[in-house]
């Protein structure tokens, strides 16, 4: 087994999982690299033992990414459309997309390596501009959500939406946020937008503080093409994919549809999302219920 291991910030937690997951790899003796920049954060004496990479190929059988949901979707740019599974090391907060806890890693690597779990595949955003965006172009996908926003300015930007080509409104808010439904329990849902589960064949469109209350987020299928426009009182504004930003001037005609690839997400047999929802969102733990 070939494994790839990918990290971007280096703290007390970070150590003792990078500990634990080295010690059991070399103990197994199996093949692993370690993302070039993160490994020279890495202390470990056997550190000399492991390769490093800046690009992955289809030879990897397995990426393992430590830190918090953002690690992951950093992650996510090196795998691109390879089909390399993805699991999580969670060393953050949250931690949706991150499931395995640094007191299970042992036991969670362990099954992994016997194979025993599944494979959840996520929808990823395309996104094309006309005209083109050198940035956008180098990493033109996103799992979580794309999103525009205003730049430079306290005041709204309008944002002209289509939906398969036909005239769905004109949104006037600080931005709006195109989502998937891995995405649906981050900004979208800070934003008043609905929780879907990972398997729905559906997007999301959240307003962020619409100037118009009755400019509610709106559940679309994830074959739908989007188009939008924006226009405000700033020549340029700023979109975001996952965590990755660009500035685009207002003349630029902004594409999204479903990306051609998915994400091979590793779930553990005893993991679910109502189960990881119901945790991350406490629910069920007032104590007047």
């Amino acid at each position: 087994m070939k494994i790839a291991i990918y990290g971007q910030f280096y703290h007390s937690n970070t150590q003792s999982s990078i500990d634990t997951l080295l010690d059991i790899f070399i103990e197994k003796k199996l093949e692993v690299s370690l993302e070039k920049d993160f490994s020279k954060m890495v202390k470990h004496k056997n550190l000399g033992d492991f390769k490093t990479f800046t690009e992955l190929d289809n030879s990897y059988d397995l990426l393992i990414s430590i830190g918090g949901d953002g690690t992951i979707l950093r992650a996510v740019t090196f795998v691109r459309d390879l089909a390399i599974p993805i699991v999580g090391i969670n060393t953050g907060r949250l931690g949706f997309l991150a499931t395995i806890q640094t007191d299970d890693i042992t036991e969670a690597i362990n099954e992994i390596l016997e194979k025993r779990y599944k494979i959840s595949e996520r929808t990823l955003l395309s996104i094309e501009t006309s005209p083109k965006n050198k940035t956008i172009i180098e990493t033109d996908f996103a799992l979580n959500e794309i999103a525009v926003s205003r730049k430079n300015t306290t005041s709204m930007i309008k944002v002209e939406t289509h939906l398969n080509a036909e005239y769905l409104t004109s949104y006037w808010a600080d931005g709006l946020i195109i989502s998937t439904p891995t995405g649906s329990t981050g900004y979208s849902l800070s934003c008043g937008g609905p929780v879907i589960s990972p398997d729905a064949d559906s997007l999301v469109l959240t307003p962020i503080a619409p100037h118009n209350l009755s400019a509610r987020p709106l559940v679309i299928p994830d074959n739908t093409e989007i188009q939008l426009k924006v226009d405000g009182r700033e020549d340029q504004y700023l979109i975001s994919l996952d965590s990755r930003i660009a500035t685009l001037s207002n003349d630029t005609i902004v594409t999204i549809k479903k990306a051609p690839f998915k994400i091979r997400m590793v779930e553990l047999l005893s993991e679910s999302f109502i189960d990881t929802l119901r945790k991350k969102l406490l629910w069920g733990e007032d104590k007047r219920n």
